[in-house]
């Protein structure tokens, strides 16, 4: 059994709330990863009581399957309101899996300047990473069969789908 989004946004934004006042963070910068990514950073900055700019992320080109899986057709480009410089970012996706994304949302990050910090939150973690990369503030984390997947759609409301990789 999948667990509902909007049950698990109150005690993420409470997490991400204590992650930042132990860092001394007062004014992070938000920035979604598209398309999922985005909805929870929505989703997150609402309960938050926050209003801020939230930047959004495409990984599409920096992706390391990129040359393999081609380009996906919804592409757009990424939308970053604010200097990456010197900043406090908060990234955002809604599933953590083998890591992958989010070193290519790093690459880009970093392509626009060298942030202060990077919080990394997640509405999910699979548990299946291939590369060191844990987020700071997670959702939940379960550990799926090798062919399920989680499928989030939204963006209102948020719903978590299992889905089963055909052999």
């Amino acid at each position: 059994m999948l667990p509902n989004p909007n049950d698990l946004l109150p005690a993420m934004a409470s997490a991400l709330t204590q992650h930042l006042n132990q860092r001394q963070i007062s004014e992070p910068r938000f920035i979604g990863i598209r398309t999922g990514g985005v909805w929870v950073a929505q989703a997150l900055l609402q309960a938050l009581g926050r209003n801020d700019a939230l930047g959004i992320l495409d990984v599409s080109f920096y992706r390391d399957d990129f040359t393999q899986n081609g380009l996906h057709p919804q592409v757009q480009p990424s939308e970053l309101p604010f200097e990456i410089e010197g900043q406090h970012l908060v990234l955002i996706d809604d599933v953590l899996m083998s890591g992958r994304t989010i070193r290519a949302a790093l690459n880009e990050l970093f392509d626009y300047g060298r942030p202060a910090s990077v919080t990394l939150v997640s509405l999910l973690d699979l548990n299946a990473r291939e590369l060191p990369i844990r987020p700071d503030v997670v959702g939940a984390t379960l550990s799926l069969a090798a062919s399920e997947r989680v499928k989030l759609s939204g963006p209102t409301p948020l719903t978590l789908e299992l889905q089963t990789l055909a052999n």
